[in-house]
């Protein structure tokens, strides 16, 4: 994206406005932005607090020097929706967002601007998809959520599987597993995500449905692919899946959400996964001979965790409990353990021609920090400057960015291909 395209785009004061720049997942996608960002972008960076603002865009350096501040607050709407009014394009880091993003969402909707967070929570989705869908898309803007590693490795594999399904008129897709590798840890950001939607269930256990039934950010129940049960946990044999495999396989923490995200994606674009559609995603235990003891461990251990957050979630006592055992948001690592990190994704799926295919996802950096900066900071980037589907709405990056964002990814340094298996 050259100057000169920028500057045909002048209906709005920005092109890209960050909220949540002084904390610490927006902080590095702020300093992504700065090399990233084509010459000439109108980036601004929005908060609480002007007095921070100021002090996070010096760490910046010369590059974002020009970048104007905005103070919103997600409190008051108003101030979001000035925010909105002003830019193309929001990208929010400002979680949990059952309990801060509605509001930036509305505002968004409203005014017709596009919009991208890093959200893995299923009812904040759910919650965007029944209050505002239909006025985005009245207003052509794009509201797309997940874009950071939940759920863009998960989303983009399956979308260029299809998409190489389709060149090589190998047939539908079927049965098709993500298995995942990852060095890096846990977000405070994402832990305090998962808590309050434990809060949530917990005071409404109906709303627990969203999370347990596979199909639930379906955008339309009616045309939902019949083919039996899906469990998002997983104990077995890493060859059972492709025989290349090794070892065991584990559940993986984050397919409870990812997977939503994917079959919502094949949904918007009207099923065109197929109608035998089946996706899971697992996590290696790697292939020692203690895999099998360690992925019973890992399987375990989501099941106890995910049951003991929302049993101390229903009570004041249990509450404080989590809060001095769990990691702070707006916390992470050190530059150097962020820098060590990286993570593979290999996606296997199987077609109704008989064919199979493997997606490989992988990158440098932490997932959850590192890697989703370099995710989410492209995304606000594709959707402020590149050619994009007409598709309009609560949408994934799948549906509203999948080509171009592929491209962009790859030209960032992450390796996404698809080969024969």
């Amino acid at each position: 994206m050259t100057p000169e395209n920028i500057e045909q785009n002048p209906d709005r004061e920005f092109d890209l406005v960050l909220y949540g720049a002084t904390g610490f997942v927006g902080g590095l996608t702020a300093r992504y932005l700065t090399e990233a960002a084509p010459a000439g972008a109108r980036i601004a960076l929005a908060g609480r607090s002007a007095e921070k603002l100021a002090a996070a865009r010096a760490e910046l350096g010369p590059a974002a020097a020009k970048w104007q501040l905005l103070v919103a607050d997600s409190s008051d709407q108003d101030s979001l929706n000035d925010l909105a009014a002003r830019t193309r394009v929001v990208v929010t880091t400002v979680g949990p967002y059952l309990r801060y993003g509605m509001g930036l969402v509305r505002a968004c909707a409203a005014a017709g601007t596009h919009y991208a967070d890093l959200t893995g929570e299923p009812l904040f989705i759910r919650d965007c998809i029944d209050q505002f869908h239909d006025t985005a898309v009245d207003t052509d803007a794009k509201i797309v959520n997940s874009c950071g590693y939940d759920s863009i490795p998960s989303d983009l594999s399956v979308y260029q599987l299809y998409r190489r399904s389709v060149e090589d008129n190998a047939g539908e897709l079927t049965d098709t597993t993500l298995v995942a590798w990852l060095k890096g840890g846990a977000s405070g950001g994402t832990i305090d995500s998962g808590r309050v939607m434990m809060e949530e269930i917990a005071a409404h256990p109906s709303r627990g449905s969203i999370l347990s039934h596979p199909y639930s950010l379906s955008p339309d129940k009616a045309m939902d692919p019949d083919v039996g049960r899906q469990t998002d946990q997983a104990l077995q044999r890493a060859s059972t899946i492709d025989p290349s495999l090794r070892g065991w396989v584990a559940t993986f923490f984050m397919a409870v959400h990812n997977t939503k995200i994917v079959r919502r994606t094949n949904g918007l674009l009207g099923w065109v996964y197929g109608k035998n559609f089946r996706y899971r995603e697992v996590m290696s235990a790697g292939s020692s001979p203690l895999s099998p003891l360690v992925a019973a461990g890992i399987s375990g251990g989501v099941v106890v965790m995910m049951a003991a957050g929302t049993l101390l979630s229903r009570v004041p006592l249990g509450r404080r409990v989590l809060d001095r055992i769990l990691p702070a948001p707006g916390t992470g690592p050190d530059e150097k353990s962020r820098n060590s990190g990286w993570f593979t994704m290999k996606t296997f799926a199987h077609t109704t021609s008989g064919a199979k295919y493997v997606c490989t996802f992988a990158g440098q950096g932490d997932p959850g920090y590192q890697a989703t900066a370099v995710m989410l900071g492209e995304s606000g980037l594709c959707l402020a400057f590149d050619e994009l589907p007409e598709l309009a709405g609560v949408l994934t990056p799948g549906s509203a960015m999948g080509d171009a964002l592929t491209e962009r990814l790859r030209a960032a340094g992450i390796a996404i291909d698809v080969s024969p298996a």
